[in-house]
């Protein structure tokens, strides 16, 4: 289906960006597009401007610091975060971006707009819940800082309200990571996915559950304590043509050990 007439504009700074937004209640950003455009497409979404944030430098980039902090700009996309050096310094960025769609996608897809779109199957809302990232939201009067269990709100909908930009994420250095997933297919969908990180406190994080990724501070470290941990959680997971509840609720634990697994094996 065809896109209906929209108002496109292209600012080349994050203030000009947010003054387009703020001026009008249609306007929507655009990042990637992977997942608006589709959207659109199918008329789930009519948005009056599309404001193009590809040409705005400073939501770009990936930046190590000396203490192993990475801030990683809203606009870098999938291939950027795997092919960076930077990334190395917290190689399961690198691993996921690697699984996620197809060579097309990952060129044009960004790391902001994976999140901030929210889709319950995407793969980097539970990752950076697990790993502790904090999401950095600019608006037209100031910018704030939201911890990422606490940015995710619902189905489609995170805590960058109208008029604001997600301009990068900080991620706190480690290397203890594991993250897991049943797909369709080898690029598929997840069904479930999970992402672990013991770098401190152990944290698992499941995607697939619920609206928003589900955090679990399991008791122990190892694979038997994790699954205790999701039994304890009473996860609701909906049933779809793909899989009911029951066996989502049984997958979650799957997905969750191998997870803590796979980060334990790199302490």
């Amino acid at each position: 289906m065809l896109l209906r007439e929209v108002e496109y504009v292209r600012p080349s700074s994050l203030d000009e960006a947010l003054r387009l937004l703020a001026a009008d209640d249609g306007a929507r950003p655009l990042a990637g597009g992977q997942t608006l455009l589709n959207v659109m497409k199918a008329r789930a979404a009519a948005p009056d401007v599309l404001v193009d944030l590809n040409a705005i430098e400073e939501l770009k980039g990936i930046d190590l610091a000396p203490n192993g902090t990475l801030t990683i700009g809203a606009m870098t996309t999938y291939t950027e975060l795997l092919e960076a050096a930077e990334t190395k310094a917290r190689p399961i960025l690198g691993e996921v971006a690697a699984t996620i769609a197809d060579v097309q996608v990952r060129n044009r897809g960004t790391i902001g707009g994976n999140v901030c779109s929210n889709d319950p199957t995407n793969h980097l809302p539970p990752l950076m819940v697990a790993l502790g990232a904090e999401m950095v939201i600019a608006g037209a009067d100031a910018e704030r800082t939201v911890k990422a269990e606490d940015f995710f709100l619902g189905v489609y909908l995170t805590a960058a309200g109208p008029g604001e930009v997600l301009t990068k994420i900080r991620i706190p250095a480690g290397r203890s990571d594991g993250f897991a997933a049943v797909t369709i297919g080898a690029d598929g969908t997840c069904i479930v996915n999970a992402a672990a990180s013991l770098n401190g406190e152990a944290r698992v994080a499941i995607g697939c559950v619920a609206a928003v990724p589900v955090l679990i501070r399991p008791g122990g470290r190892d694979a038997d304590a994790v699954r205790d941990a999701v039994r304890g959680a009473d996860l609701d997971p909906p049933s779809d043509v793909h899989a009911s509840g029951e066996y989502r609720r049984h997958l979650a634990e799957v997905v969750a050990a191998r997870a803590i697994e796979q980060a334990s094996a790199r302490s």
